[in-house]
């Protein structure tokens, strides 16, 4: 195992992603980026995206970077549909048990929300899978009679208890393609800790750029976008 200090904290594969991430949202956003700064124009972020696809293959025998990336952009998809969805939940059970306090809070108890909720607002996929498991283990038939009775569409409870096995699904495909080698050399860490300071670089001066359009800019916040991926995988 490689001594050579890491400049930045955390897993390399998620410090990749991170990375690979915010060079794709510099795609995405290329005209505009390269007006603010011609040193950026083709094939800039191509070569830059193609280097740490290079560095994830080579040095964590990841078969697949694109794989690893399209795993983890489905995670992040269900995590955005399932998030949604159980906020709807909540909102409508909450209004509709609003007469029986001790009823409502003996139901968020019992389908996980008391929990696992913040956990699973907080990007933690852990807590989201267990808050998904624990709706769909309780949500007896008589249950799900009792909600949609007060005016909750069944086909939204249904949908959520479908998510508990495709994230699990998911997730564990994400898990697979994230195997690293079990020795790092220090050659690897050096090549690491170069695409990480080249990338932040970027990511600060655009998010600089971007200062004031808020759902842009976020994406070139690295801290945003590995606590994001990272998301505290198990």
């Amino acid at each position: 195992m490689s001594t050579t200090k890491r400049n930045y904290s955390g897993k390399d594969v998620d410090m990749l992603i991170a990375t690979s991430t915010i060079v794709e949202n510099a795609i995405k956003n290329k005209t505009f980026l390269v007006s603010k700064r011609s040193t950026w124009a083709d094939p800039y972020f191509g070569k830059l995206k193609t280097k740490i696809d290079t560095a994830t293959q080579t040095y964590l025998g990841v078969d697949s970077a694109k794989n690893l990336r399209q795993s983890t952009q489905v995670v992040l998809g269900i995590q955005k549909s399932a998030l949604a969805d159980l906020s709807e939940f909540k909102v409508q059970v909450q209004e509709d048990f609003r007469s029986n306090a001790a009823r409502r809070k003996e139901l968020f108890i019992e389908l996980g929300f008391t929990a696992y909720l913040k956990q699973a607002q907080n990007g933690d996929q852990e807590g989201l899978i267990n808050l998904l498991f624990q709706f769909k283990t309780n949500m007896t038939a008589a249950l799900k009679t009792e909600i949609t009775a007060k005016g909750t569409a069944a086909v939204l409870i249904e949908r959520i208890v479908g998510y508990a096995t495709t994230l699990k699904s998911a997730n564990i495909t994400q898990e697979t393609f994230k195997g690293e080698r079990k020795v790092i050399t220090a050659a690897a860490v050096a090549e690491f800790n170069a695409i990480y300071d080249e990338v932040t670089s970027i990511a600060k001066i655009a998010y600089r750029f971007y200062k004031d359009e808020p759902a842009v800019k976020d994406g070139f916040s690295y801290n945003k976008v590995r606590k994001t991926i990272n998301s505290q995988q198990f």
